[in-house]
């Protein structure tokens, strides 16, 4: 069959896109609000256009074939090249408008929100549209052009961005009030091999981070609990279930109220930075370039101030 996609619209170019990362018609078809038989049909239209199968299966998942990675490779160009015209034309228009989307880390939301309004307060003229989520959403996101910028707090590796420190980010490991070490002077790492421990999700840059550490102190936790929220692990540890390793930037509250307490574990607080990160390959338009640049000049003002309450002892990494 012969080969011709000068007539393809965008339309099924995007939906072809969009059942390779779901990884199924159906799964397309809710991402693009459009019923499962209108996936169908575009695929269809394009796969003809083609004269070549765009598609396969591969267990539960539907990939691309070889000739349905070309097409994708020549989409995420066209995509790129859509997004360069759209800031272009915003450039046209001026900074004083626009919309931008940010994603957010969920452990960043304890600072982020009050950043936001500032900037919506001197920049009333710019929409924003907040996404809070995991740091595998936040990666979709960005990959998928439904995020201008993310804030986290370890740039990706897995895509090709422009990444810029906003601030620091320690990381603690936190008891009830309660706890038998709450009031020892100094703890070493290898003492928390007898603790339960309750932590994040495989994957999760808190995880991580807390992984490595005790990779490096020769301990091995004991996991008792996986959460995917902090807020679900602070109460667990206010509840007495065990003691986690966690972000100091979410305890504000906590311990204010003094319902958790910092243990002074030697190597900790781990200071890690907050970022804002974009696609390296997307011209930011200048709504975006006006967000990104607050956050790098006023980030340090909004950071909760926690240092009261943690042991600064000797930091590692």
């Amino acid at each position: 069959m012969k080969q011709d996609l000068k007539n393809v619209t965008l339309k099924q170019l995007r939906v072809l896109a969009a059942v390779v990362r779901s990884g199924s018609v159906t799964a397309a078809a809710n991402q693009l609000n459009v019923s499962p038989p209108a996936v169908t049909l575009q695929m269809q239209l394009l796969q003809d256009h083609a004269g070549l199968p765009l598609v396969e299966r591969s267990g539960s998942l539907t990939k691309a074939t070889d000739a349905g990675g070309e097409i994708l490779r020549a989409i995420e160009q066209i995509e790129t090249i859509l997004a360069n015209c759209n800031a272009a034309l915003a450039a046209i228009a001026g900074t004083k408008q626009g919309s931008v989307s940010v994603g957010v880390i969920s452990t960043a939301k304890y600072f982020v929100p009050r950043l936001l309004g500032a900037f919506m307060r001197s920049h009333p003229g710019i929409d924003l549209k907040i996404t809070i989520g995991n740091r595998e959403e936040m990666l979709e996101g960005l990959q998928s052009y439904k995020l201008d910028l993310a804030v986290m707090g370890r740039p990706p590796v897995e895509l090709d961005v422009e990444s810029t420190a906003i601030g620091d980010n320690p990381h603690v490991i936190i008891a009830p009030v309660d706890h038998e070490l709450a009031k020892t002077k100094l703890i070493k790492p290898s003492r928390l091999a007898e603790e339960i421990f309750i932590v994040r999700e495989p994957g999760s840059g808190t995880r991580m981070l807390m992984e490595r550490f005790f990779a490096e102190a020769g301990i091995s936790p004991r996991i008792r609990m996986q959460i995917g929220s902090n807020e679900s692990i602070k109460q667990a540890v206010i509840a007495g279930l065990g003691i986690s390793f966690i972000s100091g930037h979410t305890l504000e509250t906590a311990l204010a109220n003094k319902s958790i307490v910092v243990l002074p574990v030697e190597g900790l607080p781990i200071i890690r930075q907050w970022c804002i990160v974009h696609l390296r390959q997307r011209h930011p338009m200048p709504a975006v370039t006006s967000i990104r640049n607050f956050f790098v000049s006023e980030c340090h003002n909004y950071l909760p101030d926690i240092s009261a309450s943690v042991p600064l002892l000797v930091q590692t990494g």
